[in-house]
C-alpha cells in the first residue's frame, strides 16, 4: 500500500485548506485512515482517524470544530479539510492508514502500519 499526500501550502490565518490523500496498491489492506502532524520542535500528533465506512471519526481536541476528515472509497482517497487555520497548525502532516483487524484509532504512530511521505502546511500570522 501507497500513500500520497497532498495540498498542502502557505496559507494566512483565519484561511482554509483540504489535504488529499490517495492510496494505491493492496487497498483491501487498509482500515482505518488517518493524518498525523510534526510541528516545529514538537512531537508527532493525532490530528485525525475514520473508520473504514466513515462513520466514525476521531479528532485532536486542538482541531475540534475546525477541521473534518473524510474519505472517499470509491476512490481509495481520504481527505482532511481545515478551517479557520492559525500558525499553531504550521506543520508537515501526514496521512496514515491501519490494517484490518485493528481498531480504527489508536493515538501511537506506531500502530499505523502505512505512512504517506508528508505535505506541509504553513499558516502565515
Amino acid at each position: 500500500v501507497q500513500l500520497q499526500a497532498s495540498g498542502g501550502g502557505l496559507v494566512q490565518a483565519g484561511g482554509s485548506l483540504t489535504l488529499s490523500c490517495a492510496a494505491s496498491g493492496n487497498i483491501f489492506s487498509i482500515n482505518g485512515m488517518g493524518w498525523f502532524r510534526r510541528a516545529p520542535g514538537k512531537e508527532l500528533e493525532l490530528v485525525a482517524t475514520i473508520g473504514s465506512s466513515g462513520a466514525d471519526t476521531v479528532y485532536a481536541d486542538s482541531v475540534k470544530g475546525r477541521f473534518t476528515i473524510s474519505r472517499d472509497n470509491a476512490n481509495d482517497a481520504a481527505y482532511l479539510r481545515m478551517n479557520n487555520l492559525s500558525s499553531e497548525d504550521t506543520a508537515v502532516y501526514y496521512c496514515v492508514a491501519r490494517r484490518p483487524g485493528h481498531y480504527f484509532y489508536s493515538g501511537n504512530p506506531g500502530d499505523y502500519r502505512y505512512w504517506g511521505q508528508g505535505t506541509l502546511l504553513t499558516v502565515s500570522s
